[in-house]
């Protein structure tokens, strides 16, 4: 079976297409983030498939809140045996109260948090956010600084920030790019592939095929890379009580 793929942007939505020997169109929504991907008819053209992605948008955003709302539900508690991903490594959570400055440390396959007795969970959660953050400020500057050269690009700007669809974004007017706080969870190949992602917005604006022939030529490896960083988990990661 024959088989050709495209990358579409439909009201800000990203779109995976696979064109394969098949007779219907068929759209699927995807956790943890909501991808969309769209297994089209040979027949049809991008523009065919954009207006069939129109008009099942309706159905696509009730799935994809219905995803976000499920991440929600299952935030973590902060307690010892949980399981926290850092950079794409299952860690159990240890909790050890006692006076002094809070902070976490990775103790082998433990993930060790620090905090005064008493500590709320609201407040843990906030020490997690804030720590991710410090591991991706740490990571990025070196990856930016390698991969400038490369594209022939400037990032004049980066920030890290929390975002519900999207593993980054970049304003190509400003050279401002963004990167969701959850990469600190994933591999650090997946953060090198949003940024290399995000840098060559910066050469192509549209998720088309001159874009997708920069990325074949910056980073041969995009789509598995991608993969990975849709399937691994997100934030409903499976933990249990107990060290």
């Amino acid at each position: 079976m024959s088989t050709a793929s495209a990358y579409l942007t439909v009201r800000g939505i990203d779109i995976d297409v696979i064109y394969k020997d098949i007779k219907n169109l068929h759209i699927g929504v995807y956790p943890p983030m909501g991808r969309v991907r769209v297994a089209a008819p040979e027949r049809l053209d991008d523009e065919r498939v954009r207006l069939a992605v129109i008009q099942r948008l309706p159905w696509i955003k009730k799935q994809r809140e219905q995803m976000r709302t499920a991440q929600r539900q299952t935030e973590r508690e902060m307690i010892t045996g949980e399981s926290h991903y850092v950079w794409g490594v299952r860690h159990r959570l240890k909790v050890i109260e006692r006076p002094g400055r809070a902070h976490f440390e990775v103790d082998g396959e433990r993930l060790l948090l620090y905090v005064p007795v008493a500590t709320s969970t609201e407040r843990r959660r906030e020490l997690l956010d804030h720590w991710h953050r410090e591991q991706l400020r740490s990571a990025i500057p070196d990856l930016i600084a390698r991969w400038e050269p490369i594209l022939d690009v400037s990032v004049a700007r980066w920030s890290i920030r929390r975002m519900k669809t999207k593993w980054g974004s970049c304003n190509r007017e400003t050279g401002h790019i963004w990167f969701n706080v959850e990469l600190a969870k994933k591999h650090p190949e997946c953060l090198e592939y949003i940024l290399v992602h995000e840098m060559t917005h910066l050469l192509e604006r549209n998720h088309g095929q001159r874009f997708t022939k920069l990325m074949d030529k910056f980073l041969p490896s995009w789509k598995s890379r991608r993969d990975q960083l849709n399937e691994a988990p997100l934030g409903h990661e499976e933990w249990s009580h107990g060290e």
